[in-house]
Protein backbone atom coordinates (compact mmCIF):
# COMPACT_ATOMS: atom_id res chain seq x y z
CA UNK A 1 0.00 0.00 0.00
CA UNK A 2 3.09 2.66 -0.05
CA UNK A 3 2.03 3.29 -3.79
CA UNK A 4 -0.80 4.74 -2.13
CA UNK A 5 -1.62 8.62 -2.87
CA UNK A 6 -3.55 10.09 0.38
CA UNK A 7 -5.19 13.19 -0.39
CA UNK A 8 -6.75 15.90 1.90
CA UNK A 9 -9.93 17.34 2.01
CA UNK A 10 -8.91 20.74 0.19
CA UNK A 11 -7.34 18.56 -2.54
CA UNK A 12 -9.94 15.74 -2.89
CA UNK A 13 -12.56 18.35 -3.42
CA UNK A 14 -10.77 20.19 -6.07
CA UNK A 15 -11.20 16.20 -7.57
CA UNK A 16 -14.89 16.06 -6.71
CA UNK A 17 -15.29 19.77 -8.71
CA UNK A 18 -13.40 18.61 -11.88
CA UNK A 19 -15.12 15.30 -11.50
CA UNK A 20 -13.48 12.43 -10.36
CA UNK A 21 -15.79 9.29 -9.09
CA UNK A 22 -15.38 9.12 -5.23
CA UNK A 23 -15.97 5.66 -3.81
CA UNK A 24 -17.39 4.58 -0.82
CA UNK A 25 -16.27 1.64 1.09
CA UNK A 26 -18.26 2.14 4.57
CA UNK A 27 -21.19 0.06 5.48
CA UNK A 28 -24.65 0.43 3.50
CA UNK A 29 -26.33 1.80 6.10
CA UNK A 30 -23.48 4.76 6.35
CA UNK A 31 -24.03 5.41 2.52
CA UNK A 32 -27.10 5.87 2.84
CA UNK A 33 -26.99 7.98 5.76
CA UNK A 34 -24.58 10.25 4.50
CA UNK A 35 -22.18 10.44 1.81
CA UNK A 36 -19.89 12.78 -0.40
CA UNK A 37 -21.80 13.98 -3.40
CA UNK A 38 -22.17 11.58 -6.22
CA UNK A 39 -20.04 8.90 -4.89
CA UNK A 40 -20.44 5.46 -5.66
CA UNK A 41 -21.06 2.67 -2.81
CA UNK A 42 -18.02 -0.32 -3.10
CA UNK A 43 -19.20 -3.40 -1.83
CA UNK A 44 -18.16 -7.48 -2.30
CA UNK A 45 -21.24 -7.69 -3.99
CA UNK A 46 -20.36 -4.86 -6.73
CA UNK A 47 -17.07 -4.29 -7.30
CA UNK A 48 -16.36 -6.43 -10.28
CA UNK A 49 -19.26 -4.34 -12.25
CA UNK A 50 -17.82 -1.35 -11.00
CA UNK A 51 -14.41 -2.53 -12.64
CA UNK A 52 -15.58 -3.69 -15.64
CA UNK A 53 -17.86 -0.60 -16.11
CA UNK A 54 -15.86 2.00 -15.12
CA UNK A 55 -13.38 4.69 -16.90
CA UNK A 56 -9.70 3.83 -15.58
CA UNK A 57 -8.22 6.25 -16.57
CA UNK A 58 -10.58 8.62 -14.33
CA UNK A 59 -9.21 9.98 -11.91
CA UNK A 60 -10.71 8.01 -8.27
CA UNK A 61 -11.04 8.73 -4.59
CA UNK A 62 -11.59 6.27 -2.40
CA UNK A 63 -12.85 6.68 1.22
CA UNK A 64 -14.09 5.00 4.21
CA UNK A 65 -14.83 6.19 8.03
CA UNK A 66 -10.51 7.47 9.44
CA UNK A 67 -8.97 6.75 5.73
CA UNK A 68 -7.71 3.42 6.76
CA UNK A 69 -9.80 0.64 5.16
CA UNK A 70 -9.76 2.66 1.88
CA UNK A 71 -5.82 2.71 1.36
CA UNK A 72 -6.50 -1.14 1.05
CA UNK A 73 -9.52 -0.39 -1.39
CA UNK A 74 -7.42 2.16 -3.31
CA UNK A 75 -4.41 -0.82 -3.91
CA UNK A 76 -7.16 -2.91 -5.13
CA UNK A 77 -8.41 -0.65 -7.57
CA UNK A 78 -4.73 -0.26 -8.87
CA UNK A 79 -3.98 -3.64 -9.42
CA UNK A 80 -7.20 -3.64 -11.42
CA UNK A 81 -5.82 -1.18 -13.53
CA UNK A 82 -6.91 2.07 -12.51
CA UNK A 83 -4.40 4.33 -13.34
CA UNK A 84 -5.11 7.97 -10.71
CA UNK A 85 -6.25 5.96 -7.48
CA UNK A 86 -6.16 8.02 -4.61
CA UNK A 87 -7.52 7.92 -0.79
CA UNK A 88 -9.03 10.57 1.42
CA UNK A 89 -6.84 11.56 4.42
CA UNK A 90 -8.96 11.59 7.75
CA UNK A 91 -12.32 9.40 5.32
CA UNK A 92 -15.70 10.34 5.70
CA UNK A 93 -15.12 12.06 9.28
CA UNK A 94 -12.72 14.66 7.60
CA UNK A 95 -15.50 15.47 4.46
CA UNK A 96 -18.21 15.76 6.96
CA UNK A 97 -16.20 18.18 9.28
CA UNK A 98 -15.39 20.49 6.00
CA UNK A 99 -17.31 19.49 3.34
CA UNK A 100 -20.88 18.97 1.78
CA UNK A 101 -22.94 15.74 1.94
CA UNK A 102 -25.68 13.92 1.11
CA UNK A 103 -27.99 11.59 2.02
Amino acid sequence: MDDVKEISFEKAQQFLQSGATFVDVRDPASFEAAHVPGAVYLSDANIEKFVKNTDKSKPIVAYCYHGHTSLGAAAYLMDQGFTEVYSLIGGFESWRHHGTIES
